[in-house]
């Protein structure tokens, strides 16, 4: 199968910093040839290698009040460029750990595959932040998204529930230890998360960041809005907490050890 990494970019959020690591990650962890196509409204910036093509159109009014990622719903159409065939996509915040050549041996070259999601146990439910898929195949669902996006949102809430239970001839999923969720799979529970560093998991190849933790924040430690912040700094603080982080109790357990293999990794 030809190895062929997608990714998305729209708006200032991320930009050529993400693009370019993110190509140099993949460029590390695979074997050549390989090809790493960025869709995006804005190229300026981005490392030469990169093969930057237009975000594809998609006319619609995007979900408000909705935490999924709607707008990847661009790369569900009829054609993707100048594309075809099967295509990983990658997150642009996303860390890689280990050889990525097994995602393009995996499974059926057909079929939609998906990481796992491990926010939802009890729910076979996939991850989009690292997917394949063929070129074309999620046209039905690009379809039943641009006739009202707003009541396919409210129904399915993210974008990734919606792909895992309408693709055609259903999904499947990579093996479990391929693909980590940062604060599920690698930070330690309360309160050891105070003391212990998150761990890399055996056999873990992409770590992926959903949630508002990137990899900026793992790399200084402490939290979002306080990145850096030591332990004994953070639990001082905590008489004078940002309202939008609830209780003491919930912004006690929101804390991490600065995690140097996210720094040796997250490098152009």
């Amino acid at each position: 199968m030809k190895k062929q990494i997608i990714c998305i970019n729209w708006g200032t959020k991320y930009g050529p910093r993400f693009i370019n690591r993110l190509y140099a990650m993949v460029a590390r962890n695979i074997t050549p040839p390989f090809n790493f196509t960025c869709f995006t409204d804005n190229a300026n910036g981005v490392r030469p290698e990169v093969d930057c093509q237009p975000l594809p159109e998609l006319a619609v009014t995007m979900p408000v009040n909705t935490k999924g990622i709607w707008p990847k719903a661009r790369l569900w159409g009829p054609t993707l460029g100048t594309l075809t065939g099967p295509v990983l996509f990658l997150d642009l915040d996303l860390v890689i750990t280990g050889n990525l050549d097994d995602f393009f041996g995996y499974g059926d070259p057909d079929q939609v595959i998906l990481s796992r999601n491990p926010a939802k146990p009890f729910e076979r439910l996939g991850q989009t932040s690292v997917f394949r898929f063929p070129v074309g195949k999620l046209l039905p669902l690009q379809e039943k998204f641009r006739a009202n996006p707003q009541a396919v949102a409210d129904e399915y809430r993210y974008e990734q529930r919606f792909v895992t239970q309408n693709a055609p001839g259903g999904i499947d999923l990579f093996p479990r230890p391929w693909v980590r969720h940062f604060r599920y799979q690698c930070m330690h529970v309360f309160p050891l998360n105070w003391a212990l560093t998150p761990r890399l998991p055996k056999g873990c190849k992409i770590v992926i960041f959903p949630g508002g933790v990137h990899p900026e924040h793992a790399i200084r430690g402490g939290w979002l809005g306080r990145e850096g912040a030591s332990l004994w700094q953070h639990i001082k603080a905590v008489g004078r907490r940002d309202p939008a982080e609830g209780s003491a109790w919930r912004y006690l357990r929101h804390y991490m050890k600065p995690t140097a293999w996210v720094q040796d990794h997250w490098r152009e």
